[in-house]
């Protein structure tokens, strides 16, 4: 529409002129500045970023290039460096370190044991430090189908779940593609994460809609994302193929996809999840929030 299309303009001549589309040129920042006001965005999607795609930025210089973007959260952060995130005002958006791994998960009757425990320590802990998202994973078939993963899955689930309501804490599963990056990964379609919301049957069971990885494994994103938005607690962002950046390089409209989160009500945060190819990471960062930023 040529009122959005004005208003990306003007907010790119404002606030991004440095950046250029093959990645050249921003400043690293500096901590003497880290506390500066961050950049005018027009405040409809809360903006985050998952730190394992930037992991060879020391921590600090990423948190401090994130709060000068906007940027609210940072995703996939454990208890060590939540104080980091606390030191630049930064929300833990999407906690992780209860799960065992993206393959043994709660389909597996042989995991609710450790998968209980481990929640039920981190389920507290996330609560007291002031957060409210932990993230958790089907894990792979190996053989099951999808009855008996859902009906294994429920049932470890179930077992954390008045925990987890009673700490304010929303336990959230993963949507992974199983086609390019996580073969045999069981959660790998939205009706069979939706599914697993109903049979659980908690409100603080959800789920994060990937939409790199849903839109490899079954695509229709935005009308997904209109018939069960009441069932995502998070979204994750990345370009296809490849999980590279979100701009013209790639298959999805994402000024779109964001439009369509928002018409929703969504109020929780929409985490950057590319893989950066720019020389200059935090340059395709800035793009990619610039982008989404509707």
């Amino acid at each position: 529409m040529p009122n959005n299309d004005s208003r990306r303009k003007a907010l790119k001549s404002m606030f991004f002129g440095s950046l250029a589309l093959g990645g050249a040129g921003l400043a690293k920042p500096s901590l003497a500045n880290a506390f500066n006001p961050p950049q005018m965005l027009k405040g409809n999607i809360n903006h985050a970023v998952c730190r394992w795609c930037y992991d060879s930025i020391p921590l600090e210089e990423f948190c401090a290039a994130a709060k000068e973007m906007g940027i609210k959260a940072i995703d996939l952060v454990g208890p060590k460096d939540w104080p980091m995130l606390k030191k630049y005002g930064l929300h833990s958006s999407m906690c992780n370190g209860a799960e065992i791994n993206l393959v043994d998960g709660w389909n597996d009757k042989n995991f609710h044991a450790t998968l209980i425990r481990n929640y039920s320590e981190m389920i507290p802990l996330v609560a007291k430090n002031g957060y409210t998202n932990l993230i958790c994973f089907s894990g792979n078939r190996r053989g099951k189908d999808d009855e008996t993963g859902l009906q294994n899955s429920a049932e470890g689930l179930k077992k954390i779940m008045s925990l987890a309501e009673q700490h304010k804490v929303m336990i959230v599963m993963e949507l992974l593609n199983s086609r390019v990056d996580h073969k045999d990964y069981q959660c790998d379609k939205t009706a069979w994460g939706v599914e697993l919301v109903k049979r659980v049957g908690s409100p603080n069971f959800k789920l994060l809609y990937d939409i790199y990885h849903m839109q490899i494994d079954e695509g229709d994103v935005i009308r997904t994302i209109r018939n069960n938005h009441q069932h995502f607690a998070h979204y994750h962002t990345g370009g296809v193929p490849g999980r590279r950046e979100i701009d013209q390089t790639q298959e999805l409209y994402y000024p779109a996809i964001m439009e369509a989160i928002v018409k929703t009500g969504f109020k929780g945060y929409v985490a950057q999840e590319f893989i950066p190819s720019w020389n200059d990471k935090l340059a395709a960062l800035r793009k990619g929030v610039e982008i989404c930023d509707v």
